[in-house]
């Protein structure tokens, strides 16, 4: 037995060294890449939200929330208040979900009062390039939601897209990719106004 394990030592010991090397290398740059990765993703979230709520000077945290997802899952959003002038003139968090390939991760913006969508920004999504992709690269989708009232919304497939209300025109040829970005908006639009209101900030 001894024998044995003096063996595997010996022709294993270069494997198990360059082992701890390689998970010690990698360790570190996880930990020097991760603050690039959350600035990144904090500059995308600045640039994305400020595209819809144009009004607005900054965006400050105001509130993390925790988000039911199904299946037992949960996800935490931090919603960030926009301010301009000192005064708050909007409401902008991340929404994600399942999407048609992958998860998507959508900023929403709202008005004060979290009566009104300011619309959505794509902060990731792997969609199907030319139809699912449509959802970040057309305005026809996304300006359905300008402006549309902080409520359930529905999918059809036809119908007029230049009237802003709760129906929504999927992209055609992109149904699934549609429908996942309404459910996305719809769980956490509620989820988000109904704690905001809870909590008093709205």
């Amino acid at each position: 037995m001894g024998k044995h394990i003096k063996f595997f030592l010996e022709q294993s010991w270069l494997l198990l060294v360059a082992s701890v090397f390689f998970g010690i290398c990698l360790a570190g740059l996880n930990a020097w890449w991760e603050p690039k990765i959350i600035a990144n993703e904090i500059k995308k979230f600045n640039d994305l939200a400020g595209g819809l709520l144009t009004e607005a000077e900054k965006f400050e945290p105001a509130e993390v929330l925790t988000i039911d997802i199904g299946k037992g899952k949960t996800v935490d959003t931090q919603v960030k208040k926009a301010v301009s002038g000192g005064d708050v003139v909007g409401w902008a968090f991340i929404a994600e979900g399942a999407g048609f390939q992958d998860k998507i991760k959508l900023v929403v913006a709202v008005d004060k009062q979290f009566n009104k969508l300011r619309g959505f920004g794509v902060l990731s999504s792997n969609e199907t390039p030319g139809f699912g992709d449509k959802i970040k690269t057309g305005d026809f989708y996304r300006n359905q939601f300008i402006g549309a009232p902080c409520e359930e919304f529905t999918l059809s497939k036809v119908g007029d897209d230049k009237k802003i209300d709760s129906e929504i025109v999927a992209v055609t040829g992109a149904t699934v990719t549609s429908e996942s970005v309404v459910k996305i908006l719809n769980n956490f639009i509620s989820q988000v106004k109904a704690q905001m209101k809870e909590k008093g900030y709205i």
